[in-house]
């Protein structure tokens, strides 16, 4: 395998390749924190009525999505701006806006360090401690962002699902704002801990220096039609919008997501099925001898000596599990599990048991 090939989870085509005798379908993917509960049945329902429309034109400004994002979460849709995924929207901010010195956490989402790199930025880097479990230290951040013209805060950050407050996170926000910093928050996992989002913080349109980013690809298992958004300053919008490529999100997603936020019964449902399962699969984990990290994420961060054997062996027999080695600030004891269904995560226990006592 690559080093590409691994630098994010979900890539159950190139195992099906390498693999050869389990097809793609038949792997069992730990390795990407998608909700298994797929996409809700009101999702699926709009996607099927939607099909007739092909022919048309994605419209570019994502007007309706917008609109309906603008009413749940009290923004004004002239601060949104939808993207492919949230990836595509970290890339835009860095290659439009050319900061010269750009701050990330490590370990945290590569993504932040491949745009900078792209875009000829700077990085500063703030290594995240293992005696503090790589919790995130406000004033260790807040420090670190001087001199810096753009911060990444993965807030669950990833891998390791910790999540600050919603006043640690507004905190770091005004230090951001005195040390003429962009901030930029990523809420990927927020959804699963919603409390902590800063994105109906009124400062945020005061905040010239805030920006939020959110996705449907974790919590609302959207990760096939790429969608996600961001909440900007005003005084960003026209800089990124001139830089975005125009139909980068299309009429399938739109029409999803559409549907997908506002989407009660299925919070609900996504809320209870990961309490049951994630504390089965914790308690677990602790019996076969992992130390299990405290994670707010639909995932779970674990550490265990033999992690890279454990990993390979059920790599052969068609589960991926999420090697942390290639996070830099993380060496190769360091696993993370999304949480699936009971039967999946019942047959991932059943083969972990097998595995520790060869």
């Amino acid at each position: 395998m690559s080093s590409h090939e691994t630098e994010h989870g979900g890539d159950i085509y190139s195992a099906a390749e390498a693999l050869k005798k389990i097809p793609a379908n038949r792997i069992i993917d730990f390795s990407a924190s998608i909700n298994p509960l797929g996409p809700s049945k009101k999702v699926k329902a709009e996607i099927r009525k939607s099909l007739k429309y092909l022919g048309r034109y994605p419209d570019p400004a994502c007007r309706r999505l917008s609109k309906r994002i603008g009413r749940i979460y009290n923004i004004d849709p002239a601060n949104i701006i939808c993207g492919n995924g949230s990836n595509e929207l970290i890339h835009l901010m860095v290659a439009a806006l050319k900061p010269s010195k750009v701050l990330v956490t490590a370990p945290s989402f590569s993504e932040y360090s491949r745009a900078a790199k792209i875009a000829g930025a700077g990085i500063n880097k703030l290594y995240l401690e293992e005696k503090n479990m790589f919790r995130i230290d406000p004033e260790r951040f807040a420090l670190s962002m001087q001199g810096c013209d753009m911060a990444f805060l993965g807030n669950p950050n990833n891998p390791t699902g910790h999540v600050l407050s919603k006043d640690k996170v507004l905190f770091i926000a005004d230090q951001a704002a005195s040390a003429g910093c962009l901030l930029v928050v990523d809420e990927a996992f927020i959804d699963f801990c919603p409390k902590e989002s800063v994105i109906e913080i009124n400062t945020l349109y005061s905040n010239n220096n805030l920006v939020v980013l959110r996705s449907l690809t974790k919590f609302h298992a959207l990760a096939g039609l790429r969608i996600g958004f961001g909440v900007f300053p005003k005084n960003l919008i026209t800089v990124l919008k001139e830089t975005k490529d125009p139909w980068s999100v299309n009429y399938l997603a739109q029409r999803a997501a559409y549907v997908a936020l506002g989407d009660k019964v299925f919070v609900k449902e996504t809320a209870k099925w990961l309490k049951q399962e994630k504390t089965l699969l914790e308690s677990e984990f602790s019996k076969l001898g992992f130390t299990v990290l405290p994670s707010e994420a639909n995932f779970i961060f674990i550490q265990h000596p033999k992690a890279q054997q454990i990993r390979n062996r059920l790599y052969k027999r068609g589960i991926l599990l999420r090697d942390c080695s290639n996070f830099e600030g993380l060496n190769s004891s360091y696993l993370r599990i999304a949480v699936r269904s009971r039967r999946e995560n019942s047959r991932l226990i059943k083969e972990l048991r097998f595995c520790i006592k060869k």
